[in-house]
């Protein structure tokens, strides 16, 4: 993702401070360091690795005119307020280009193919360990086939290797650190005293790890459906209609992903003409999007901007002048 906002800004003309996540500050420097052996000059791009406080004192800085963030919503729309209010020095409005997550849903109704939607329903949110912002966290299944998905959705999961993430063999592995373990260890334990647990895998062993688990019989307002968990976790929730799981899908402040498994026509047109999302996938996984065929991003709280990966990306780091002249010239003689 850095890889991404660091090349449009610099393809674009312009000078970057990349501040990466202070969870991930070692990828951030070699990053940078790729950059500089490719051919950037050093004083094009410049690494600060550091803590939040980094990236606030960069976001007040009035020289500085375009924002390009990947994180929270809260962190996200901070960003956003601060940058409507002028500081001194500062000569032009400053812009944001903000990625701020997702409560992302794929609908399965009744003529889905049920082999290929459990299997991208447990890709999408077992996938990373489930520490993807287009992940699937909400599983909307039609009422008539409810049970039967839950219990292949019980035997796939239960058949995922969890294990060392260097292991080729691997399907799950570890969560970013132990305060994402903790956070995510919470709506878990908030899941097993108020819903019906499907499955809930442990993994022993040094590392950060947290089991897929997933919930069943969850509401459209509960809190395991309306919070980005960032975890291997998923809540299934019943649906009678194509009506009702679009407006099940719709039922959070995201818009990130979204993704329906059926065969029926009518259903899926319907998806691709209601599904409020900013990537809409249809028979597939809701991860993955391929770079300059897919480009990625969403609306609402999910975010503000155009695309990445799309040649509009690119727009958001340039300002666009427009030159009128008058070519008539009279009264010149030409040589």
């Amino acid at each position: 993702m850095p890889t991404g906002m660091i090349s449009a800004a610099l393809v674009t003309g312009n000078t970057v401070l990349f501040k990466p996540s202070e969870r991930a500050s070692l990828l951030g420097v070699l990053l940078t360091d790729l950059f500089h052996e490719a051919g950037v000059p050093v004083d094009v791009l410049s690494c600060l690795p550091g803590g939040p406080e980094i990236g606030r004192a960069l976001s007040e800085q009035p020289e500085i005119a375009t924002i390009a963030f990947t994180g929270s919503k809260d962190v996200g729309l901070g960003l956003w307020a601060d940058a409507a209010t002028v500081q001194p020095g500062q000569t032009m409005l400053r812009r944001v280009i903000a990625e701020m997550g997702g409560k992302n849903a794929i609908i399965v109704d009744d003529t889905a193919d049920l082999d290929e939607a459990i299997a991208g329903v447990v890709a999408s949110f077992t996938g990373y360990a489930g520490q993807k912002c287009s992940a699937c966290s909400r599983a909307i299944v039609s009422d008539s086939i409810y049970e039967q998905f839950l219990a292949r959705l019980r035997d796939t999961v239960m058949s995922l290797t969890l294990g060392d993430p260097c292991d080729p063999g691997t399907q799950v592995g570890p969560v970013i650190d132990d305060r994402a373990k903790r956070r995510i260890e919470e709506f878990i334990a908030l899941g097993m005293a108020t819903h019906r647990v499907v499955v809930r895998r442990t993994a022993e062993g040094p590392g950060c790890f947290v089991g897929p688990t997933v919930f069943a019989d969850v509401g459209p307002d509960d809190r395991l459906a309306q919070e980005e968990i960032f975890g291997p976790v998923l809540v299934v929730m019943k649906a009678t209609t194509m009506a009702e799981a679009l407006e099940m899908a719709h039922a959070t402040r995201y818009a990130l992903t979204g993704g329906i498994y059926s065969r029926s026509p009518a259903n899926l047109a319907m998806a691709r003409e209601r599904f409020d999302v900013g990537n809409l996938y249809v028979n597939r996984p809701i991860t993955g999007a391929l770079v300059a065929r897919q480009p990625f991003g969403g609306h609402r709280l999910s975010g503000v901007g155009a695309k990445a990966g799309g040649e509009e990306y690119l727009a958001q780091f340039m300002i666009t002048r427009i030159t009128s002249e008058n070519t008539l010239r009279r009264g010149f003689e030409s040589t």
